[in-house]
């Protein structure tokens, strides 16, 4: 056997076994949107995503020894590349003319909700918690925007251990799906004083996942759940210029990192852009242009949905239980913090932005 011949047979079977651990991935991830479809878990809002993330981590920690050791690249590539790819068509579900029905005041709202929580989470989080910036980042970003797609986008920017990402995921089920229950039920109870356009502000601008908004909202009327979705795919437009904000900022402390280590006194590093954040924004301005049937954008939704379930799949099956518990309590009680900032900043943001655009 020749040189060549023999050097190309551990690339092929390298290459087979990332074809493998996707394939493996993807099977787990479609029998994972099966059971997301089951009524008692449908009816909670929860979106495949989340039930991805918690099926692999369950299998990563109990079977994990089952799998073989190189289908690993495989997981690897859908939790990483595949998450990037999917992260930019999401895009698809936004229009320019949608957010542009609920008028400034939409965007006002939206604007001050997701500076003000990603900021106060992150201090609350480094400062009060005690946690790394990748993980108080993360819940911020969870709480800020949008939930399990916000989480999946800044932990490929900030390119953080998968561990980190499953925690702030973890925040935004509790404090989400707590959401959905309790908003309707203090509106219903005569506890929050809103009209129609209040209560689409307030559910849009402060529930953390799309579908939580959408459950909770449909038990106040269709026209607020109407507004309230608008008001939630603004603050998922919100994700492009933060990401790049925070790209920046990430490059500029590795920077300053490597050179007080003197590890990078050569030059600047590379930009930390995110370009799948840029795809995003591109394809936010196809979906407003109509360029494509109804029935393509609604295929390519779904199977980014699916792409987005491995994805969190595949980081489940990287989650280690026993990382979690380090940071755990103190992720959750920085989730809790900032929900509760959801509420009491929330409801006064809506109130000021109702009185101003009255």
């Amino acid at each position: 056997m020749s040189t060549a011949s023999s050097a190309s047979l551990p690339a092929s079977s390298s290459a087979r076994g990332q074809l493998n651990g996707i394939l493996f991935v993807a099977l787990f991830a479609a029998a994972v949107t099966r059971l997301a479809a089951l009524p008692f878990i449908a009816g909670l809002g929860i979106s495949p995503l989340i039930v991805g993330i918690v099926a692999g981590a369950i299998y990563g920690n109990a079977l994990r020894e089952g799998m073989p050791a190189s289908w690993a690249a495989g997981v690897n590539f859908s939790a990483r590349k595949l998450l990037r790819i999917a992260v930019a068509f999401f895009g698809l579900r936004v229009s320019l003319q949608e957010i542009a029905q609920v008028g400034m005041a939409g965007f006002v709202v939206s604007a001050f909700i997701v500076v003000s929580t990603l900021v106060i989470g992150t201090w609350v989080g480094m400062k009060l918690m005690k946690l790394d910036r990748d993980t108080a980042l993360l819940t911020a970003a969870g709480s800020a925007i949008c939930g399990a797609a916000a989480v999946l986008a800044f932990e490929s920017t900030l390119q953080s251990k998968p561990h980190k990402s499953a925690m702030a995921v973890g925040s935004v089920v509790l404090f989400g799906t707590l959401s959905m229950f309790l908003y309707p039920l203090a509106m219903h109870a005569g506890w929050l004083h809103l009209d129609t356009l209040g209560a689409g502000l307030f559910f849009g601008g402060t529930i953390h996942e799309v579908a939580q908004v959408v459950g909770a909202a449909s038990n106040v009327s269709p026209e607020a759940t109407h507004i309230a979705t608008i008001v939630k795919m603004t603050r998922v437009m919100m994700l492009v210029p933060v990401l790049l904000v925070v790209g920046v900022w990430v490059n500029r402390a590795r920077n300053d990192a490597g050179s007080a280590g003197g590890a990078a006194r050569t030059g600047k590093g590379k930009l930390a852009v995110p370009w799948f954040a840029l795809g995003f924004l591109a394809l936010v301005v196809v979906n407003s242009l109509h360029v494509l049937p109804d029935s393509a954008t609604t295929t390519i939704n779904a199977l980014d949905t699916f792409a987005l379930t491995m994805a969190m799949t595949a980081l489940g099956m990287e989650t280690r239980i026993a990382q979690i518990r380090e940071a755990g309590p103190r992720a959750i009680a920085t989730g809790a913090i900032l929900y509760a900032w959801l509420i009491g900043g929330g409801l006064a943001i809506t109130f000021a932005v109702e009185r101003l655009f009255a």
